[in-house]
């Protein structure tokens, strides 16, 4: 998951592309999750097991998370307007901070209760459908997980990718229970066999929410992109024709786009209509050359040469 986010915040988005992809992959997650919900708790309860019903009660926050990726999916991909002269981006970045929240805010409610189980040495007696229920919900979200981080990928969003790690961490949920499930159904005298796997599969869950919720700040706070960006974006501008030096090269994300602001220096002799041209040739440039790219302010700067 690092890597994933690293990879989105350094690439930005690719060529506009419609959502539609991705909110058909996050409407299927929500389906999927409405029945699993339905499904882990009448099957928690009916083979009297605490961690299904918990399990089922996880899979109400991955619903919840699927309507984040859609709102922000909807709004967040919408063209500018006079309100938002630069566009909705961010709203598609708010959202996966939500995502990533939720995410910690899950694995500390698992952490707690598994740590209740183990400090009480809480009994459990399972039946046998609760194993075939937990390996049912682990093959469903791990179908989802793949099937909405390869649309993520493409779409470059991070919503997207988040939501498709939170159905990993509702499948890595769905082992530790039927390794709980297992174990007290064969050895009930191991029951907290169930709480100390629940433990080690919420250090992952948070720690991907942490890095989620980490990444999109930094969007927010108009973090720049990497060093390796930003001289691209120079080596790029100082190639056309015209331009004698670049300075003052500023850029931010806003979402997941980036915007620029450069500044170029022209031979002082040249004529306002041939500063633009140069000032032109280097914005379609940037935008031609990196997708990521969407916005570019230039300023053209005359050479002052000393007598």
């Amino acid at each position: 998951m690092a890597d994933e986010i690293k990879t989105i915040a350094k690439s930005g988005p690719s060529a506009p592309e419609s959502s539609a992809a991705g909110l058909r992959a996050t409407w299927v997650g929500a389906g999927a999750n409405v029945a699993l919900v339905v499904f882990k708790i009448w099957a928690g309860v009916l083979a009297n097991s605490q961690a299904l019903i918990a399990d089922g009660i996880h899979s109400l926050t991955d619903l919840f998370s699927d309507f984040v990726v859609i709102l922000g999916l909807k709004l967040g991909r919408q063209a500018e307007d006079a309100d938002h002269p630069f566009g909705h981006a961010r709203i598609e970045t708010i959202s996966s901070m939500i995502i990533g929240l939720l995410l910690i805010a899950v694995g500390i409610g698992v952490t707690y209760n598994a740590i209740n189980s183990i400090y009480y040495h809480e009994p459990t007696s399972v039946g046998a459908f609760a194993i075939w229920a937990a390996s049912l919900s682990i093959v469903i979200k791990e179908a989802l997980f793949w099937y909405t981080i390869r649309i993520g990928r493409r779409l470059r969003s991070l919503a997207l990718i988040g939501n498709a790690w939170h159905h990993r961490s509702d499948a890595l949920s769905s082992i530790a229970v039927l390794i709980g499930v297992v174990v007290a159904y064969f050895e009930p005298d191991w029951h907290l066999a169930d709480a100390f796997a629940a433990l080690f599969v919420t250090f992952f869950v948070v720690k991907i929410g942490i890095r989620l919720t980490w990444s999109a700040f930094k969007e927010l706070a108009d973090t720049a992109p990497d060093r390796e960006v930003l001289d691209q974006l120079r080596g790029q501008a100082v190639e056309i024709e015209g331009v004698l030096q670049v300075h003052d090269l500023r850029a931010r994300y806003s979402g997941s786009q980036i915007f620029v602001e450069i500044h170029i220096v022209v031979d002082e002799t040249k004529t306002v209509r041939e500063g633009h041209e140069i000032a032109a040739a280097v914005k379609y440039r940037l935008l031609g050359e990196f997708p990521d790219v969407t916005r570019v302010i230039t300023h053209v700067d005359p050479e002052l040469k000393r007598i």
